[in-house]
């Protein structure tokens, strides 16, 4: 089976003299939750309708699960192989719960067999089951937001986009949104998820990319804070060290960077490690031999949100 269900190749789309989507290059792995972070305006949502093949691109390909995006018969296909949440979610209001999703599924060809348990699996899962004979013209926006991802999951598609699934959410609807995102991902299924809450990317995101019109980079958010930060340890002492301790300490061949802590409450050190499993040890035994009381060795880690914002500036200077 191949382990790639999102390929693009140079993907681009203008709108007349704007630039939306500009020779993107990706790939996404199958099982995963892939985070696709930027700005507004910055053409996620543009990548998005052209990956679910609801507008065509500009110029460059893309293949979604080995299928190519680009006639119409493989956008048929494509387009009933995928799922989609957007920010206008297509519900028929004076519908009830139950008979919006009797539509979609009727409209995604589920077979009829199957249709009432997975319309009954989908509205437990989302908390509804007992709203399932409202008509969905009453329902809360978190209510209206959790029958969209129901909808979206009707035909039980192998990818699902989800474009700011936890917006205007409550947070025990943003936890159950969430909880079925990891559900979904623990049972194979690839979630495309954009997001602007950065927290919830962290927590989810096996890979999340930056994106600007172009793909700035992507990786997991654990190399990229590394590889754009470093790794620290912050170490707390009971009184600071001495200038000749600091310059003693910094000779050791794998401390790259040492610096004071401001506006902390004890004497505390942050020191840039290459391996700080491997270095800690070292480092807390030089520490004691220089006389220093070491009370609390930290990891310390910048946030994806650090990652973020440098990565956005990144992007702005190259362009």
């Amino acid at each position: 089976m191949n382990d790639t269900i999102i390929a693009t190749q140079e993907l681009t789309r203008r709108f007349d003299k704007l630039l939306a989507v500009d020779r993107l290059n990706m790939q996404v792995g199958r099982g995963q939750v892939y985070g696709f972070l930027g700005p507004n305006g910055a053409g996620k949502t543009t990548t998005v309708r052209m990956l679910a093949a609801l507008i065509s691109p500009t110029s460059g390909a893309a293949w979604i699960d080995g299928i190519a995006l680009g006639n119409e018969a493989n956008d048929t296909q494509i387009r009933r192989h995928v799922g989609i949440l957007t920010e206008a979610p297509g519900l028929y209001d004076k519908l009830s719960a139950t008979d919006n999703l009797r539509f979609y599924a009727r409209l995604y060809e589920v077979p009829n067999g199957e249709i009432e348990a997975r319309v009954q699996q989908l509205l437990q899962m989302m908390g509804l089951w007992e709203r399932r004979a409202d008509k969905v013209g009453g329902f809360s926006k978190g209510m209206r937001q959790k029958m969209a991802i129901a909808r979206a999951m009707v035909h039980r598609p192998p990818l699902l986009f989800l474009d700011e699934p936890t917006s205007g959410l409550d947070p025990e609807a943003a936890r159950l949104v969430r909880d079925f995102i990891e559900t979904l991902r623990s049972e194979g299924g690839t979630i495309f998820l954009t997001t602007h809450n950065l927290d919830e990317a962290n927590r989810l995101c096996d890979r999340v990319g930056v994106f600007k019109q172009r793909l700035i980079r992507e990786d997991t958010p654990a190399n990229l804070r590394r590889q754009l930060f470093g790794r620290r340890v912050e170490v707390q002492l009971a009184q600071p060290l001495t200038e000749q301790q600091s310059a003693t300490l910094c000779e050791l061949p794998f401390i790259s960077d040492l610096q004071p802590v401001a506006n902390s409450q004890h004497p505390t050190i942050s020191i840039s490690l290459s391996d700080p499993e491997a270095q800690n040890p070292t480092l807390v035994r030089k520490l004691v031999e220089l006389g220093a009381d070491v009370q609390f060795v930290t990891p310390q880690e910048a946030s994806l949100e650090d990652v973020y914002f440098s990565l956005v500036n990144e992007g702005e200077a190259a362009r």
